[in-house]
């Protein structure tokens, strides 16, 4: 079942004036987090017969807001541009559906989801995890904005609600009785452009018992480790745990759990409930994490002025390793072509002249062109025909994954690069 519900089109204009103010708390922005210039919209592919058109660059000018600490990215390009037709494809990554189906597990056994339940899930793209529970016999609902993707997930067996999330789309599913035991949102909270009303939507969805769940990259992990390639137009926030925590108490929503996870470079799943509901106490999890955060001072200005030069010193220390190869006259390949490494390859100024081309899994990409830098993307198996001499690998945070799937270039003697942190090579 694919339900649409039309959104505003997507040929109006993309560019959206920047809000002037905090998007939680609508304080007034001064202090910069990262400024990484001017760069494409990160999913943005072109065809080859684009490639001598004009590309819209945007800035990646983050900003910290004072009052409440949430790092944030004006929104200068609408959702509805970003997200209506969506090149990003779940289910490409083998771990990621590993990750997926343990949860499925998990949750199931925790909450003791059955046939009498609702599993919704919040941007659920190809249905990479919805389908585990159809497997259980669990009913679901999918929400999720990118028709050509919700069609993949239809063709799965999982009924797809083509539509923005928010209050008005939650009162809604409320009035079809699509009341939620379970809300799931993984990787979505950063890509809201309005959190208030994202927020108070899975309030309003929620059952007075229910639970919700999401996972997102870790704001802590991602300045200590330098991960600004995970910064782009489709990710709006960036969260710590203090700031989620008053953004979800302000909708009558309280986190009594917290877990750190290992995926996307390091992420944190929280767990919400209705504040009037007291089945589920606040853990000593939660108790832990703010005093983590509050020791590494995420409630302190000068904390955050330190993150601009550790991103220019990674940046300089990956151009230094790649300037050396192609004197060298090497051979490098880029494996991959998520929206992280066109940040990353835009911010350094990488084009063909250090990557020759990259790789990836996804049929939707092969044969188009990264945004911006133009470096062409190829099925994987390029990498067997072109021998390179090192590989770029771009979705860093898949590390292990990819280097067991590339173990054959050994035999040829290729090395593998890492970028983030700092760039290494990965023999």
């Amino acid at each position: 079942m694919l339900q649409t519900i039309a959104c505003d089109s997507p040929g109006k204009s993309a560019v959206n004036n920047p809000a002037s103010g905090c998007r939680f708390c609508r304080r007034e922005l001064t202090t910069t987090f990262v400024d990484l210039g001017m760069s494409p919209l990160c999913e943005s592919y072109l065809q080859a017969s684009e490639l001598n058109n004009m590309e819209p660059f945007y800035p990646l000018h983050v900003q910290v807001c004072e009052a409440c600490y949430l790092v944030q990215l004006p929104q200068y390009v609408s959702p509805e541009h970003i997200f209506s037709e969506y090149a990003y494809f779940s289910s490409y990554s083998d771990s990621w559906l590993q990750h997926s189906q343990c949860y499925v597990e998990m949750i199931t056994r925790r909450l003791g989801l059955g046939p009498d339940t609702l599993a919704v899930e919040l941007a659920s793209n190809d249905g990479y995890l919805l389908q585990y529970f159809v497997k259980k016999q669990i009913p679901v609902l999918g929400v999720e904005p990118a028709i050509n993707v919700a069609k993949v997930a239809v063709e799965k067996g999982i009924p797809t609600l083509v539509r923005f999330f928010g209050r008005e789309s939650a009162r809604e599913m409320l009035e079809n009785g699509q009341n939620a035991d379970l809300v799931i949102g993984n990787n979505v909270l950063a890509q809201v452009p309005d959190l208030n009303d994202f927020v108070a939507g899975i309030r309003i969805v929620l059952k007075p018992s229910g639970v919700a769940t999401l996972e997102f990259p870790h704001l802590i992990r991602l300045m200590e480790e330098n991960q600004y390639d995970t910064i782009y137009h489709e990710h709006f926030s960036y969260f710590s745990f203090l700031t989620v925590e008053r953004i979800f108490s302000a909708h009558g929503l309280t986190l009594f759990d917290v877990e750190e996870i290992p995926t996307h470079g390091g992420s944190i799943r929280i767990y919400a409930r209705r504040k009037e509901n007291h089945a589920h106490p606040v853990m000593s999890s939660v108790v832990e994490m703010r005093e983590r955060e509050l020791s590494a001072g995420l409630d302190k200005m000068e904390t955050y002025a330190n993150f601009a030069e550790q991103v220019k010193e990674s940046k300089r220390a990956l151009l230094d390793l790649l300037i050396g190869l192609k004197r060298q006259r090497k051979i490098v390949a880029g494996y991959g072509a998520p929206g992280k490494g066109n940040t990353l390859l835009n911010y350094c100024g990488i084009r063909t002249d250090f990557v020759d081309f990259t790789v990836d899994r996804n049929p939707y990409k092969q044969g188009r062109f990264l945004p911006g830098t133009h470096i062409p993307i190829y099925p994987v198996e390029h990498i067997s025909e072109r021998k390179p001499d090192f590989i770029l690998i771009l979705p860093w945070n898949l590390k292990q994954e990819i280097l067991a799937q590339l173990s054959y270039a050994r035999a040829w003697g290729a090395k593998f690069i890492v970028p983030i942190p700092s760039a290494e090579i990965v023999v």
